[in-house]
């Protein structure tokens, strides 16, 4: 596809309705942080001791969440919104949060990405309010790998509001981050594991999103060492559904054994196949600013002029504007690889 005029070369700023860029691409997938705050210190994540965080006031309310996602699916056709953080399941306006949004005229699909501590006691009114779908982050079934890498011991808690999840309704996919030489020898017994209760497996490649920018390239279990890791143990056969944007390469999972079918799993190479050219996401951070790439640095605060009275049409060109320059791609996995300041828990997910 022929990129699109760049902005500024004609005064066009991709005012078609949508939130389109300079290369065609058109953002329906919108990712919505909730809170900087997290009850896990995962190592690839946060630091042991933890992170200064944006106070209370400087987040989007529960009634600015609505308002944005109302312009994002009304204005631009977003169709699916995942609430993200931190950890989602902190906001104690939670339900409210998705009921309101659920709400909506033109209501999206709703999901909510989330380490599931504290989901075995909400589960069902999220569902209630509206959520059809949450994504656990689990990277081992494994107690003590787990409090290695979360440096919580907490395992019994995840798993708890996994089953929660399933008994109230909701679809269920689990991401997993392999850390070589702490739990990439484990990825066949949580693939198994998954298979076995019925969730969709996503194992997804280590990001430069670290906040103590500790990421290593030559550290980082790629894609197609996954595929190896998990090939010895189970057949994997493309799956031919479209992936229509989505970041996950998705594969049926077959026994080596008997040759039945067992389920999909996914593989997001997030670095070294990386999906830019299909990318269809935009991003609001818990305190208001739109992010139009995961590892981009430029932001663009929309929260600030909404409380300043901004109309809905100038706080909709300015979302339209900075999607208009999102970045054609993040880089390689080489030095053009871009960290970004803010960690992952800053940014959502």
């Amino acid at each position: 596809m022929a990129p699109a005029t760049l902005l500024g070369s004609s005064g066009d700023t991709g005012d078609s309705g949508g939130l389109v860029d300079r290369f065609g691409r058109r953002a329906v997938d919108l990712r919505v942080s909730l809170t900087e705050r997290c009850n896990l210190r995962c190592t690839y994540c946060m630091p042991a001791a933890g992170l200064p965080f944006a106070p209370d006031d400087a987040l989007m309310t529960a009634a600015e969440i609505e308002r944005l996602v109302r312009l994002g699916t009304a204005r631009f056709g977003v169709r699916k919104v995942r609430f993200t953080g931190g950890e989602p399941m902190l906001r104690h306006d939670l339900v409210d949060v998705i009921a309101r949004c659920a709400a909506l005229p033109d209501a999206p699909e709703l999901s909510l990405t989330t380490n599931a501590i504290g989901l075995a006691h909400r589960a069902g009114a999220l569902r209630d309010a509206g959520l059809r779908r949450v994504n656990v982050s689990l990277d081992t079934i494994d107690p003590g790998v787990f409090a290695t890498v979360t440096r919580r011991p907490f395992l019994d808690r995840v798993i708890d509001g996994l089953e929660a999840a399933a008994t109230a309704g909701l679809a269920i996919k689990v991401n997993a981050v392999l850390l070589r030489g702490v739990n990439d020898a484990l990825a066949p017994d949580l693939m198994r594991w998954c298979l076995d209760h019925g969730y969709e497996l996503r194992f997804i490649e280590q990001m430069p999103l670290d906040s103590d920018h500790a990421w290593d390239r030559t550290s980082m279990i790629t894609a197609a060492e996954t595929r190896t890791l998990i090939g010895s143990s189970f057949e994997l056969l493309p799956d031919e559904a479209p992936r229509d944007g989505a970041p996950a390469e998705r594969f049926r999972v077959l026994s080596r054994e008997t040759g039945a079918f067992l389920g999909t799993i996914g593989i997001i190479a997030s670095i070294t196949e990386s999906f830019c050219a299909d990318c269809t996401r935009t991003r609001l951070t818990a305190d208001g600013h739109v992010r139009s790439c995961l590892f981009s640095d430029d932001e663009t605060d929309v929260l600030g002029p909404m409380r300043s009275g901004a109309t809905d049409d100038e706080v909709a060109e300015l979302w339209r504007r900075a999607m208009w320059a999102k970045p054609r791609d993040h880089g390689d996995d080489s030095d053009d690889l871009v960290h970004p300041t803010r960690g992952m828990s800053a940014i959502g997910g």
